[in-house]
């Protein structure tokens, strides 16, 4: 067999670090076919016009040679580790070869990888992803259930072998020439020093350059994104965003706080606390809140679907009180069951759902357990994943999750968990068993349904068991209407309010940072004998629904929920928030105020539609408000402003 290497590649590869160069030009092919096959996918979306083409290819090949500079300091140290005489023992080169098919699988491992998840975010790598990484065994199971994972491992493995064997005298070059230690020992230094120098001069942020997002997101390197997302998945609201000072940031929010029957506890200008009291009696009714997985509006045909996925839900709609104009606070389950149970803003980075020192917070749950009521959370999955378990039951919440829900009792389940029909027979028995003990019930209930890889039990409705998201809605719909109807025969129907909330849409992806559009959920109070059908048309944010449910009792209490009962609210002063884990959105009429982590603050007219913004001159006044609500949240959370307080 001939090892010759052509003159060419003798003259570049014949070093010590020749299998460096070899592996980052496979590096940069690869990365250039992954932006080029992201921008293909996203199409017009992505305007491609010659300057955004510019960013996208010149910017992101910036960041592809950034990327690399980490990507491969292993193989730095290992190429100037290895001793001459073993690196040119004749045996040693198969080994290289076998490295080298390794490295290639990982870099096609991760082009696959960022496919898959632009599918799902739209986006390139961020704190989702370093998220998913620590939940190693559900999402790997999803993925398993998703796609054909055999056969896609198995053809990027035969691949790898092919480009390494076609590779090989390139890659062997360099065994023909002597190496020591001295002589790369500043290739060693220039090499470590790379990565270091883009550690302290680079930021993620600089390839947003661009006002369309995909633009940005094409700009960047799915590698150099997760470990940015890893190194910046919290951020302080104080070091990266504008700020006001905080005694003004706080005399505007508490101006901003009080309602008809909800008044400032005390004269404190630190004190977020109210004091809710309404006249006449509480309504001591038991409440089951059923939030979706997924559940954008347009699913719904009252706001213009025709396929027909929810007829159960369009049926009840009819029937109950729905929010037709209500938007959540984020594009992950974390910050619904937030948003839901604390009625509080988003805060940048994490949710507090799974930061430390989230426990005894002023919570939903804690409400209703101070009025005497059993007080439940249910997850058909296994509540550790989100840290659902340890922030429910440090909240006021007895946990029940897939553990509590015996084999005999499950028709279908997931990598995600039971399907939810298992899961509302479980409720239905947990609201049997608060009626026997003769007192009232809370529960939220979390389903997994509507989730990839949409699977359910076969013959509920007339779109096939993993057949994409129609039929997980339509399936999800089904067992809602299921559980209404098994419901109805219980002897608590009669004095129980069902909340039926999506915990965000099922994709946030748009023509801006944060378009509107991405946010818009449906929200539907039913309750035939205690709530008239009606529509609720004005402006409400996800942090809305615990204060507004609490009004619909009558509940007198302390509050430090920072939330609306928005039947409690003069007209005028509504408001929302929208929000990813960098950029937070405050709408208030046609206004969007823009608040991002580089202290930027801008304001936009949203289309509600199609999710484009125009950019809009400077209203310092609404800024400033929009400012004091993430600013004062954030800061509330971390010195005890959220903290639960006795009735």
């Amino acid at each position: 067999m001939n090892q010759t290497p052509p003159s060419w590649a003798t003259r570049l590869f014949s070093h010590r670090y020749g299998p460096l160069w070899l592996l980052l030009g496979l590096f940069l092919c690869i990365s250039l076919l992954t932006r080029l096959a992201l921008l293909v996918k996203t199409g017009y979306a992505a305007d491609p016009n010659a300057k955004n083409l510019l960013q996208v290819f010149g910017l992101g090949l910036a960041f592809d040679f950034v990327a690399a500079s980490y990507f491969f300091i292993p193989l730095v140290l290992f190429l100037f580790l290895v001793p001459d005489r073993l690196y040119r023992w004749t045996p040693f080169r198969w080994f290289l070869l076998a490295g080298t098919v390794v490295w290639i699988f990982v870099m096609l491992f991760n082009a696959v990888a960022e496919w898959t998840f632009w599918e799902e975010f739209g986006s390139r790598y961020n704190f989702i992803a370093v998220d998913y990484l620590v939940f190693t065994r559900e999402v790997t199971g999803n993925i398993m259930e998703s796609y054909p994972v055999g056969q896609i491992l198995g053809g990027l493995a035969l691949l790898s072998l092919v480009v390494a064997w076609l590779a090989r005298h390139w890659l062997w070059a360099s065994h023909h020439v002597e190496s020591h230690y001295t002589g790369r020992a500043g290739w060693l230094v220039l090499l470590l020093t790379l990565p270091f120098l883009a550690f302290s001069m680079v930021d993620f942020r600089l390839k947003e350059q661009s006002s369309n997002p995909y633009v940005n997101a094409l700009s960047g390197n799915g590698v150099y994104e997760f470990f940015a997302a890893a190194y910046n998945n919290e951020l302080d609201y104080a070091s990266f965003y504008y700020a006001l000072p905080l005694d003004q940031a706080l005399a505007r929010l508490r101006a901003q706080l009080p309602t008809r029957h909800a008044r400032l506890a005390s004269d404190d200008p630190r004190d977020l606390t109210r004091i809710v009291s309404y006249p006449g009696a509480e309504k001591r009714l038991n409440v089951i809140m059923i939030m979706v997985e997924s559940l954008s509006s347009d699913f719904l045909t009252r706001f213009g679907n025709s396929s027909g996925v929810t007829p159960r839900l369009d049926a009840l709609s009819r029937q109950g009180l729905l929010f037709t104009n209500l938007y959540a606070t984020g594009t992950r389950t974390v910050r619904g069951l937030e948003a839901l149970s604390l009625s509080v803003p988003p805060t940048p980075g994490q949710s507090i759902v799974k930061r430390p020192n989230n426990a005894n917070l002023f919570s939903l749950g804690e409400v209703f357990k101070s009025k005497g009521y059993e007080v439940r959370f249910l997850y058909g999955g296994y509540g550790y994943f989100d840290n659902m378990n340890d922030f429910f039951a440090g909240n006021g919440y007895q946990v029940v999750d897939r553990v509590a829900i015996p084999a005999e009792r499950i028709h279908h389940e997931t990598i995600w968990g039971v399907a939810d029909e298992d899961l509302f027979t479980q409720a239905l028995l947990e609201a049997d068993k608060a009626h026997a003990a003769g007192r009232p019930s809370f529960m939220q209930v979390m389903t997994t349904s509507n989730h990839r890889p949409f699977t359910y039990p076969e013959g509920r409705i007339d779109i096939p068991s993993k057949s994409g998201r129609k039929g997980g809605v339509k399936y999800t719909d089904w067992a809602i209407g299921d559980l209404i109807a098994r419901a109805t025969g219980k002897p608590w129907f009669a004095d129980t309010v069902f909340v039926i909330v999506a915990d965000h849409c099922a994709s946030s992806a748009g023509k801006s940072d944060l378009p509107v559009n991405r946010y818009q959920i449906p929200a539907l109070f039913y309750a035939p004998k205690h709530i008239k059908p009606a529509e609720f048309d004005r402006l409400t944010s996800q942090i809305d629904l615990a204060p507004t449910l609490l009004g619909l009792l009558n509940f007198s209490y302390k509050s430090r929920f920072l939330g609306y009962d928005m039947f409690d609210l003069e007209p005028g002063r509504e408001r929302a928030f929208i929000s990813t884990y960098q950029d937070l959105g405050f709408l208030r009429g046609d206004r969007l105020v823009k608040l991002n982590a580089r202290r930027g603050r801008s304001v936009y007219r949203p289309d509600f539609d199609d999710g484009s913004v125009e950019k809009l001159p400077d209203e310092p006044e609404l800024e400033n408000d929009a400012v004091s609500w993430y600013q004062v949240a954030s800061w509330a959370f971390g010195h005890g402003g959220l903290q639960w307080i006795a009735p």
